[in-house]
């Protein structure tokens, strides 16, 4: 049997090469910092590709690449990754989701501890034969309000730590519930509370389009005077020529940035900054991260190339090649249910039921379950989400899970009904797949409709009554926004309607919010898909 070639792009500790390396089965290729053109000539053979956050594994690499079968990367975040191209080619992309949680809360208690006694500064200034103690005065943790938003890992992690120093702490966290948030010793908040009564403000999100510059001019207005604010998660989460402008006017007593917008940040302003604490995306950089991430990416390639077992996989479940090729357009339909539910529905979720009717009820429904789950979190959960990881964050939110099968599917062949219940409302949406992989929306809340998920659509909530799609459609062709479909759905004549466009690129903030105030329209939502 030929070994398994696997290509390690990126520096990678000892102890993960050295497990490749004892393995008879696998041919170890270490090649750290490539070119982009000697990287498209190793990886033409290569069964595996492991990396850390430095190669880019971009759609021409993937394609370039004739046996891949896995790629690993030892951390958290992918966005390295193009993993749309890997699917698209049947890659399994995985992650190493627990090995730099502590590294990642410690860095981020050791910025805010830094910040509030100047510390760095006061080294320097020491350093050069200064003995300036009224300069560097501090400010105390003790009694100060730390807002976090995005309660993961991590940022539970954050939230222990700080709470013995004596602080009060904040959170927001769309899936977290009351119940969880008393037993984790926190209060539950929305993003405007913690604007406004956070003495600090350290963020642990995800960089999505929906978190890219979350934190901007707009919400630094809200803030305390002198707020300080702390950044270790992604660059980009705040909006950094805002944040320069705040800590220039002293808006923003100060910062702690251990990432940027753009990586080497040589040359950004912000750092330039006296109040500035800024490290070199140093989040996961300890000794003791970097081997568990290294062990761990070595034993999970091991065991994917040899059909042992899949692991801490983004984009697949843990189902045999079979299975998944049968499944394959109803995990593309259950994410989507998913992610729609996901920014549809208001309130904090208490409870998903999903209903798998007629033909699918007979298959591992319990993956499609974990698909649902995954698009219902990726899009607003502080950690990277995937088919392992998503039953437990429903879990610790304290979001129950009920699963039933029925054998009856109404007008089809096969059903998937979702519904959602907050501390707010209910929400339920339907979805089938037609022949082999036609996806279809085919009921919003009692409201039958046949629409094809796209990667973008408006749903809009209206009154039945005529010209609405006129004034709708003529809006949108005056800003440049093609209708690709368009699907309604009512009760009743006259009554209320859902009407559902499937678009061609994204609406701007401000005409959603000149859609909204259209006549008869009741409520609109730009979901992506």
């Amino acid at each position: 049997m030929a070994k398994f070639k696997v290509l390690v792009s990126d520096p990678l500790a000892e102890e993960g090469l050295e497990i490749f390396k004892k393995d008879p089965d696998v041919e170890l290729v270490s090649k750290p910092k490539m070119k982009p053109e000697d990287l498209l000539k190793e990886i033409s053979d290569a069964d595996a590709l492991a990396v850390r956050s430095e190669t880019k594994v971009t759609a021409e690499v993937i394609a370039a690449a004739k046996k891949l079968k896995v790629i690993g990367r030892a951390g958290v975040g992918v966005d390295n990754v193009d993993i749309k191209a890997a699917s698209k080619k049947g890659i399994i992309v995985m992650n190493t989701p627990d090995g730099n949680t502590i590294s990642a809360a410690e860095h981020t208690l050791s910025l805010l501890m830094a910040l509030s006694r100047n510390i760095p500064q006061a080294n320097a200034s020491l350093r050069a034969g200064q003995w300036d103690r009224k300069k560097f005065t501090g400010v105390e943790l003790y009694s100060k309000v730390l807002g976090i938003i995005g309660l993961g890992r991590i940022g539970r992690e954050v939230a222990k730590r700080a709470k013995s120093f004596g602080m009060r702490i904040l959170w927001h966290d769309p899936f977290l519930t009351a119940d969880a948030a008393e037993k984790l010793g926190v209060e539950m908040a929305s993003l405007e509370k913690i604007y406004r009564e956070a003495d600090y403000i350290t963020v642990h999100a995800p960089k999505t389009a929906e978190t890219k510059h979350m934190i901007g001019a707009k919400e630094i207005g809200m803030m305390k005077e002198g707020i300080r604010i702390i950044n270790c998660a992604r660059g980009g989460i705040i909006d950094e020529s805002a944040l320069l402008d705040a800590l220039k006017s002293g808006k923003v007593a100060g910062a702690a940035l251990d990432v940027f917008e753009t990586e080497p940040a040589a040359g950004n302003p912000l750092v330039a900054l006296e109040n500035v604490v800024a490290t070199p995306h140093l989040g996961a950089s300890t000794e003791e991260a970097q081997t568990n991430v290294a062990i761990a990416i070595a034993h999970q390639i091991i065991e994917t190339l040899k059909g042992v077992d899949i692991r801490n996989a983004v984009n697949m479940p843990a189902v045999d090649a079979k299975t998944l090729e049968r499944l394959r357009p109803y995990l593309t339909l259950t994410e989507k249910l998913g992610r729609l539910q996901s920014q549809i529905v208001t309130g904090h979720i208490q409870e998903v039921e999903v209903d798998y009717c007629g033909e699918i009820s007979q298959e591992d429904v319990p993956a499609l379950t974990l698909s649902l789950l995954k698009g219902l979190f990726d899009q607003y959960s502080p950690e990277l989400v995937n088919y392992v990881n998503a039953p437990v964050i429903a879990q610790e939110r304290g979001i129950r899970i009920v699963e039933t099968r029925s054998a009856s599917a109404l007008d089809f062949a096969n059903l998937v009904k979702l519904r959602i219940v907050t501390d707010r409302e209910q929400r339920e949406v339907w979805g089938t797949v037609f022949g082999k992989q036609e996806t279809r929306i085919v009921n919003i809340d009692g409201y039958d409709t046949d629409a094809p998920p796209s990667d973008l659509m408006l749903v809009l909530t209206n009154n039945d009554k005529p010209g609405v799609v006129g004034n709708v459609g003529t809006l949108l062709g005056r800003h440049g926004i093609n209708i690709a479909g368009l699907h309604m759905g009512r009760k009743e004549e006259g009554g209320k309607a859902i009407t559902l466009l499937n678009i061609d690129n994204a609406v701007p903030e401000e005409i959603l919010k000149k859609l909204s105030k259209t006549e008869n329209i009741i409520d609109v939502k730009l979901v992506k898909l």
